[in-house]
C-alpha cells in the first residue's frame, strides 16, 4: 500500500504553473482540429516531456473517443490531472482553450477584416500544417499499436468501414467494433503489456467519490437546466448555458460532429443566421486549439450588445463542461480496469481501430482541403521532414508553412 502511494506521488511531480505553461503554447501552435491534436500531444508529452507512456496515452485516447465531448481537451484535462493533480487538470484545460476561445471571441468582432489574400493564405498555410502533423502521428502510432498482423488487419479494417459508412457516429461504431475485435482475437498479443500495466507508475488518484459527484452532476445539469430555463424565460445567460451544455453532452466523434446540433439550437431557432453561422465555423478550422471554442463565436454573437464576452464565457464553459464531468466519472474505474487482459486486449483492438481513424482523418479532411496543388505537395514534406528528421518545434514549422501559404496565395 506504502508503494503504490509513493508511485502515484511520484507521477504527480509537476505544479500546475508547469501544466499551464506547456498548454498555453500548445493553445497557440495546436492547429488542425482534434485528430492533428493527438499528433501534438503525443510528441510533446510522450517523445519530448515523457510525462507518461506510449501506452497510458493511446488508452487515454481510446477511451476519451468512446464518451461524448472533446476528445482531445479530455485528454489534455487527464494528462494534467495525472501531472500536477486537480489544478494540474484545470491548468491543462484552461491552456490549451484560451488562446483558441479568445481568437474566436475577437473574430466575431473582425470577421469582415479577414477576407482578403493575405487572411486566405495564412488560412490554407495552417492546413498545411496539419498534413505533417497527422502523417507524423499516423506513422508513430501505427508502429506503436499495430506491431502484429492481427492489429493491422483491425486498422485495416477500420480505414475500410470509415471509407464507406456515412453517418456523425462512424467514429464510435469503428472504435467500438475495434473494441469487439480486439477482445475476440487479441488476448495473446496483449497479455504481456497488462501484466506490465498493472505495476504501471501512471495512476489517476482519483477518489471514487469524485466519481460520484461527477456523474450525479452530469446528469442533474442535463435535465435541470431545461428546467430552470422554463421557470426564469428571461433568463439569457441560462439559456445559452442549457444549449451549449446539451451540445456538448450528446455529441460523439469531436468538434466536426457538434456542426449539426449546434447549427439546430442557434441558426434554426433564429438566434444568429446562417452566413454568420457559417462563417464563425470557417474560422473555427484556421485557429489553434479545441474545435468546441466555436462556442466562443456563437455565444459573442448570441449575446446582447453589452454581454457579449460574458455570452462567450458562458457558452465556452457549458459546451465543454460535460465532457470534462464524464472524464472525472470514468477515469477512477478506468485506472482499475485497463490491469485486466481481457480489457487490455479490447484496448488494443480500439487503439488498432484508432489508426485506421487516423488514416482516414488523413485523406478527408486533412489531405483533400490543404494539398490543392504541387506547391502544397511540396511544402507539406518539407514540414513533414522538418518534423521528423531534423526535429524542428512545431511553432516553427507552423511560422513557415503559414508565410508559404501567403506567398501562394499571391503566386496563384
Amino acid at each position: 500500500m506504502e508503494s503504490e502511494s509513493t508511485s502515484r506521488r511520484e507521477t504527480r511531480t509537476g505544479s500546475a504553473f508547469e501544466v499551464l505553461r506547456v498548454f498555453l503554447l500548445l493553445g497557440c501552435t495546436c492547429f488542425g482540429g482534434p485528430i492533428a491534436h493527438i499528433g501534438y500531444f503525443r510528441r510533446e508529452f510522450v517523445e519530448r516531456r515523457r510525462w507518461l507512456d506510449d501506452t497510458t496515452f493511446t488508452d487515454l485516447f481510446a477511451l476519451c473517443q468512446f464518451l461524448p465531448g472533446p476528445a482531445s481537451s479530455q485528454v489534455g484535462f487527464s494528462i494534467g490531472l495525472l501531472r500536477a493533480g486537480w489544478w494540474g487538470g484545470l491548468a491543462a484545460w484552461l491552456g490549451f482553450t484560451l488562446p483558441s476561445a479568445i481568437l474566436m471571441a475577437g473574430f466575431a468582432r473582425i470577421a469582415g477584416l479577414l477576407d482578403n489574400a493575405i487572411g486566405q493564405g495564412l488560412v490554407h498555410g495552417l492546413k498545411l500544417v496539419a498534413v505533417a502533423v497527422v502523417a507524423q502521428a499516423i506513422w508513430d502510432m501505427a508502429r506503436r499499436l499495430c506491431a502484429d498482423r492481427v492489429r493491422a488487419a483491425i486498422a485495416l479494417a477500420a480505414l475500410a468501414v470509415l471509407s464507406m459508412l456515412v453517418t456523425v457516429y462512424a467514429q464510435i461504431i469503428v472504435i467500438a467494433g475495434g473494441a469487439l475485435l480486439g477482445l475476440m482475437f487479441c488476448r495473446t498479443s496483449t497479455s504481456a503489456d497488462a501484466r506490465n500495466l498493472s505495476h504501471d507508475a501512471h495512476a489517476f488518484a482519483l477518489p471514487r467519490v469524485a466519481s460520484v459527484i461527477a456523474l450525479v452532476l452530469f446528469c442533474a445539469l442535463l435535465v435541470g437546466l431545461p428546467a430552470l430555463e422554463a421557470l426564469l424565460p428571461g433568463a439569457w445567460m441560462l439559456r445559452v448555458v442549457d444549449v451549449f451544455y446539451r451540445s456538448g453532452a450528446l455529441v460523439f466523434g469531436g468538434g466536426h460532429v457538434v456542426l449539426p446540433l449546434l447549427q439546430q439550437a442557434t441558426v434554426a431557432s433564429g438566434w444568429i443566421s446562417a452566413n454568420e453561422f457559417l462563417s464563425g465555423y470557417g474560422a473555427a478550422q484556421a485557429v489553434p486549439g479545441p474545435l468546441f471554442t466555436f462556442a466562443s463565436y456563437l455565444g459573442w454573437i448570441m449575446s446582447p450588445a453589452s454581454h457579449h464576452a460574458l455570452g462567450a464565457l458562458f457558452a465556452t464553459a457549458g459546451i465543454f463542461l460535460p465532457g470534462l464531468l464524464l472524464v472525472i466519472a470514468v477515469l477512477p474505474h478506468w485506472q482499475a480496469l485497463r490491469v485486466r487482459p481481457p480489457v487490455a486486449a479490447l484496448l488494443a483492438g480500439a487503439n488498432a481501430a484508432v489508426v485506421g481513424l487516423l488514416a482516414s482523418a488523413f485523406y478527408s479532411p486533412v489531405w483533400t482541403s490543404a494539398v490543392l496543388s504541387a506547391a502544397d505537395f511540396a511544402v507539406a514534406v518539407i514540414a513533414l521532414i522538418l518534423l521528423t528528421r531534423w526535429n524542428v518545434r512545431p511553432l516553427l514549422v507552423v511560422l513557415l508553412c503559414a508565410a508559404a501559404g501567403i506567398v501562394e496565395s499571391y503566386v496563384r
